[in-house]
C-alpha cells in the first residue's frame, strides 16, 4: 500500500466522478505533503476496506484517484468496547489516537456522576475526528464507533447488556485477582468500565456490579482514566494476538 494513508468516507467511495478527496484531507495531500499526479496513496474507508491509489489530477479543493487495487479486511473476532466516563481532565487526543491504533471496536463515552463537567453533545463527533487520525497512522481499516451516552450509568448497562463478557477495572479493588491473559482478548465483545477521575459513585458501582460486570484490579497505583482506559485496551490487544486465542 501507499506510504501516505488517507481517510474517505465509506458513503464517498461510489461517487459519479470516482473516487475524490476534499477538506482536510485533500489540503493535507497537496499542501503539506506536496503530492501531485502520479503519486501512490493507500485510502481506507473505516469499515475494513484498504484502496491502493495513484492521484489522477488535483486543484485548489480536491484530489482525483484512480483506484489500483481494493481488499477488504475481516472484522476482528475479538472486539473491546471502552466505556469511558467523561471528564475535562481526560486528554482526549491521547485516548481517541490510542483507542483506534489499538483496535477498539467501540468507545462509549458516558455520563458519570462524579464527572468534571458535562458531556458536551458534539463530543463523539469531535473523539471520532481525532480516531480517523489514529486509523491512518497505524493503518487499522477498522474506525472505532463512538457514542456520548449522557444517560449515565443506566444508558452504559443497557448497551453492554447483550455483551459477551462485562469487565470493572477499579483502583480500590483488592477482592479479585490482577486481570490476566486468560480473560482477555477473546472472541466477541468486551465491554470495560471506566470510571471518572473522581472515582465511581456507590450507587453505580451497585448498579455495574448486578449488572454483571466482574471486578478486576489493574494493579496497586492509582492511574489517570484514560491511563487505565489504554492500558485494558493495550492488554486486549495483546491477548488477542496470543496464539492459544481463537481469533
Amino acid at each position: 500500500m501507499g506510504e501516505h494513508r488517507f481517510y474517505l468516507a465509506p458513503e464517498r467511495w461510489t461517487s459519479p466522478e470516482g473516487l475524490v478527496v476534499d477538506g482536510q484531507e485533500a489540503r493535507h495531500m497537496t499542501q503539506a505533503l506536496r503530492l501531485r499526479a502520479g503519486d501512490d496513496v493507500a485510502l481506507l474507508d473505516g469499515e475494513g476496506r484498504v484502496a491502493r491509489c495513484r492521484i489522477r489530477r488535483t486543484d485548489k479543493k480536491q484530489v482525483f484517484l484512480d483506484l489500483l487495487e481494493e481488499r477488504r479486511v475481516p472484522r476482528p473476532a475479538s472486539l473491546p468496547v471502552m466505556a469511558l466516563a467523561f471528564s475535562k481532565a481526560v486528554r482526549r487526543g491521547f485516548f481517541a489516537e490510542k483507542a483506534a491504533e489499538l483496535g477498539a471496536h467501540a468507545v462509549w463515552l458516558w455520563q458519570g456522576e462524579h464527572s468534571q463537567g458535562k458531556l458536551p453533545p458534539q463530543a463523539a463527533e469531535t473523539w471520532r475526528a481525532q480516531m480517523i487520525a489514529g486509523i491512518k497512522q497505524s493503518g487499522n481499516p477498522w474506525l472505532p464507533e463512538v457514542r456520548a451516552l449522557a444517560g449515565g450509568v443506566e444508558e452504559l448497562i443497557r448497551l453492554a447488556a447483550r455483551a459477551d463478557r462485562r469487565v470493572l477495572p477499579w483502583e480500590l479493588e483488592e477482592t479479585s485477582s490482577i486481570i490476566g491473559p486468560s480473560r482477555l482478548g477473546l472472541p466477541g465483545v468486551t465491554v470495560y468500565a471506566i470510571g471518572p477521575e473522581g472515582g465511581f459513585s456507590p450507587r453505580e458501582l451497585e448498579s455495574l456490579d448486578a449488572a454483571g460486570f466482574a471486578r478486576v484490579s489493574l494493579g496497586d497505583r492509582i492511574l489517570r482514566c484514560e491511563t487505565a482506559a489504554a492500558l485494558c485496551l493495550g492488554l486486549h490487544w495483546w491477548a488477542s494476538q496470543l496464539p492459544d486465542h481463537a481469533v
